[in-house]
């Protein structure tokens, strides 16, 4: 009976569990192990002169980059010295207490925590070379920002699960992250291949070159927390970008945070992560006027010099709301340019009533309000614009001097560059240059640009412009020697239970130079300024401080002789 219960046995496991049996036996002696792809390097711009133009002496800075790391390992159960010994002699290469090391690895384990993470190759082969017999090296790659707070929100990070979050990281993750590979092999008691059988490389991660200009960037960086500093702001944003090629030459806000070690922000802080450039809405105020006075240009509704028939109050009753100006004081006969020049809430109205809802509502979504602009950064938000044919009069009031209207600084800085670029708007990117892993490179081109407005009303829109610098609220981004155009805007910030803040306020000013041929759009924001009133006495400033460094001593753009025009 036993006999027969024995050979029945056998021939179940022989030919019922043969496979079964054969892939446990094979699995004691083969092994798959899966080997990351090295991720690509993020790049930016950086000039190896002061003239920007010339591209073949333009090098490359990494701001984004795989480092090769271990994490130190020990199996005690194949330790074969004492292990007091191997902690003594670990301790000073590693860098970790002698008596912590030896009480990890003094027990009879096939596995424990590595005793230290994230070492240097230099380290790595310090311990190799002592040849401890259970001490191995696990070799990974780790994402490293040498700029750490600079640029931040703009690169994102990567994960503990190498997966790329918000910004660049993010949005080109399946670029940069490659194809890991595999080997395949036989292995010995201890678990180490001793024999490769197969082997499939995969493929690294294709590299990026970011339009980002280092220079502009770190001028933009410091200019930025001078005037966090100098008007005691709770935050800010600068977005300078190329109007003709929708490149962004420089985009930083505050606060931001160290990439390398966004494991340490705390849970209830990770909305640092978001972009407030490209992620984060506000009600622009004033800054938006230019973009209504656009339309009415563009509809045939008004001239520069355009009068009302009746002066302008100091306040204008629509829907049983009253509209105030800003300084609570009446403007007479003003011209449309001097509307925009003294900043005119009530004129504005008067514009806005002269286009109507719907065609109003039609160019604000031509310049790209309410919509995404599409540029190749992660969590975009479109703002919100309620649709026009829902307006009661007193939205489209309000809409007309920028309240009742959210939007992102990228959309701002977008409908400038509109104004700047002949009425044509070219969708904002930061891609520069993809380059594969065996060298070959591929130039991002521009997106064809769009008519927004006929370039004739944009040549006028743009004098108006230039005449509030000159002579309105803007006088403090002037640059001597140049054509500056540009807007403030001194927005209220909305409540959540309804009305707006009394005492604080978003300052901006957007604005591009040289006016008769712009090389840059620049928008500066400042969140909640403590010890300024006005946009003028804040943005507009920290707007002509950077002007006049990039037109002066970076861009180097020959100045102009009054009367002439830089063309």
């Amino acid at each position: 009976m036993i006999t027969l219960l024995f050979v029945g046995r056998l021939f179940q496991r022989q030919v019922f569990q043969y496979r079964h049996f054969a892939a446990l036996a094979a699995s004691q002696y083969y092994t798959k192990i899966s080997e990351p792809a090295k991720r690509g390097t993020i790049y930016i711009k950086e000039s190896d002169s002061s003239n920007l133009v010339d591209e073949k002496q333009a090098g490359l800075f990494p701001v984004a980059s795989d480092l090769e790391l271990f994490n130190v390992t020990v199996i005690p159960k194949h330790i074969t010295e004492d292990k007091r010994t191997i902690a003594h002699r670990i301790s000073p290469i590693i860098g970790e207490d002698e008596d912590k090391i030896y009480e990890a690895i003094n027990v009879d384990e096939n596995y424990i925590p590595p005793i230290k993470k994230r070492v240097t190759k230099e380290v790595a082969d310090q311990v190799a070379a002592l040849d401890i017999k259970g001490v191995y090296l696990e070799e990974q790659y780790s994402r490293f920002y040498p700029e750490k707070e600079s640029l931040s929100h703009l690169l994102g990070f990567v994960d503990f699960e190498n997966n790329g979050r918000y910004g660049v990281e993010e949005y080109y993750d399946g670029l940069l992250k490659g194809e890991g590979g595999t080997l395949k092999g036989l292995k010995d008691n201890l678990g180490r291949v001793v024999k490769v059988q197969e082997s499939d490389p995969g493929k690294d991660g294709a590299s990026v070159v970011l339009t980002i200009d280092r220079s502009i960037q770190y001028m933009v960086e410091k200019k930025l927390k001078e005037g966090i500093e100098r008007y005691s702001a709770e935050g800010g944003t600068i977005i300078v970008l190329e109007p003709k090629t929708g490149a962004i030459l420089a985009m930083a806000s505050s606060p931001n945070y160290d990439p390398n070690k966004f494991n340490e922000v705390k849970t209830e802080d990770q909305s640092v992560f978001l972009n407030p450039a490209t992620s984060l809405n506000w009600e622009p105020g004033s800054v938006f006027k230019p973009v209504v006075v656009s339309a009415a240009l563009a509809d045939k509704k008004v001239e520069p010099d355009s009068k009302p028939e009746h002066g302008f109050s100091n306040y204008v009753t629509v829907d049983g709301y009253e509209i105030h100006n800003s300084q609570d004081k009446p403007f007479g006969f003003e011209t449309v340019t001097q509307i925009l020049e003294n900043s005119d809430n009530v004129g504005m109205v008067w514009v806005a009533d002269q286009i109507g809802s719907l065609v109003m509502g039609d160019y604000i979504k031509k310049f790209g309000f309410g919509l995404k602009t599409g540029i190749d950064l992660s969590g975009e938000s479109p703002g919100q614009v309620a649709p026009a044919k829902k307006w009661h009069d007193v939205n489209r009031a309000t809409i007309s001097f920028g309240q009742g209207i959210s939007t992102t600084p990228i959309q701002i800085a977008q409908a400038y560059a509109v104004l700047a670029n002949k009425g044509k708007l070219v969708k904002p990117r930061i891609l520069d240059k993809i380059i594969e892993p065996n060298g070959q490179e591929k130039t991002v081109d521009s997106a064809q640009p769009e008519e927004v407005i006929k370039e004739e009303d944009a040549q006028k829109i743009k004098q108006m412009l230039i005449s509030v610098v000159e002579n309105g609220h803007g006088k403090k981004a002037q640059v001597e020697g140049y054509k500056v155009a540009g807007k403030t805007g001194t927005a209220q910030i909305p409540k959540s239970d309804g009305g707006y803040e009394e005492t604080q306020h978003i300052g901006s000013f957007a604005g591009f130079a040289p006016a008769d041929d712009p090389r840059f759009v620049m928008l500066v924001k400042f969140d909640k300024p403590q010890n300024v009133e006005w946009a003028e006495s804040s943005a507009a400033p920290i707007f002509g401080e950077i002007a006049d460094w990039l037109l002066n001593s970076y861009l180097k753009v020959p100045k102009v002789e009054p009367g002439e025009t830089s063309n």
